[in-house]
């Protein structure tokens, strides 16, 4: 689930962090990476977790339709197929899914009158009208309303506020973790482990964010050395912080890590860029970058071998 864009982020913002409290120690730098690591996975635990209990508040709906004195047509035949239906069955059930949520605590401190509410406001919809109408529904439709339903989810005021109380990653790891849930709704019934396809890889975690965070802070000062002659008319001191992070961060790539292509290390920190900095950092940090490699490819400091002779 994690890309190496999501890694760089989370390394920057922790090198951001660094540059903030210079008494914090690196141990405690790579810890916070790991654990920040970890909570992109919880996160997609979460939002499954309360998925599976909003689907499952039809069964509460359907005892409130048939206690009804006057009950509507619409009442009379409702099921609570939203939860009852075998994909989320699937979920429900699977055995190893439920300990994981109870492990990282999704179990815990779900405020009911959220669940009602966000069933209730889905309840209104075209949508699951359309669904609970069909007569036979096939898989596709099971699986079409529960994307249906996250889509509704995500796009709610509650649901934001539920995601964003719980992980401070939320913002920054929405667009992973959302195509991380659709993936596997698209997929159900869900079989076996199917969550460890998201857990997060020792390949992007260990081999390259943490090194990229180790490299970055161990090289500061040579990084800064690079850099400095290449600002031309801009002043070192005045450079944005996160800028400045970002071509540290940039450099170390292009010189320590020999698969990454050249081309990739710039695209990647000119989009990061335009995200997390000024509105002139994307030009800044584009323009410094290219000299940069340049400049080092002239004196053949960047070596690059395998997948990064690629450009």
């Amino acid at each position: 689930m994690l890309s190496r864009r999501s890694v760089r982020i989370k390394v920057m913002q922790l090198l951001y962090m660094l540059n903030r409290d210079e008494q914090l120690a690196f141990p405690d730098l790579v810890k916070e990476y790991n654990d920040g690591i970890w909570k992109t996975y919880e996160l997609y635990i979460f939002h499954l977790y309360v998925l599976l209990k909003v689907a499952q508040y039809a069964e509460k709906d359907a005892v409130t339709r048939a206690a009804k004195h006057l009950p509507t047509d619409e009442d009379k035949v409702f099921v609570p197929r939203l939860y009852t239906n075998p994909c989320m069955q699937s979920l429900a059930n699977h055995v190893e899914f439920l300990k994981i949520a109870a492990k990282y605590k999704s179990n815990e401190g779900i405020d009911e009158d959220h669940i009602r509410t966000l069933y209730q406001s889905f309840d209104d919809t075209p949508e699951y009208k359309a669904y609970l109408a069909l007569p036979e529904p096939a898989n596709e439709d099971h699986t079409k309303i529960l994307l249906e339903l996250y889509r509704f989810l995500v796009n709610h005021d509650i649901f934001i506020e539920m995601s964003e109380d719980r992980y401070n990653n939320w913002q920054d790891d929405e667009s992973l973790v959302v195509g991380a849930i659709k993936k596997t709704i698209k997929v159900m019934p869900l079989e076996g482990p199917f969550y460890q396809e998201f857990e997060p890889s020792d390949e992007t975690v260990r081999e390259f964010g943490e090194q990229l965070l180790r490299k970055t802070c161990q090289e500061d000062q040579a990084l800064f050395e690079h850099i400095e002659p290449t600002l031309k008319n801009w002043d070192a001191e005045r450079v944005a912080v996160l800028d400045m992070i970002m071509l540290k961060m940039a450099l170390c790539e292009l010189l320590h890590f020999p698969t990454i292509p050249t081309k990739v290390t710039l695209n990647e920190f000119v989009e990061i860029s335009k995200v997390y900095s000024t509105d002139k950092s994307k030009d800044f940090i584009n323009g410094i970058l290219d000299r940069l490699m340049k400049k080092l490819l002239k004196e053949e400091k960047i070596v690059k071998e395998g997948r990064g002779l690629i450009e």
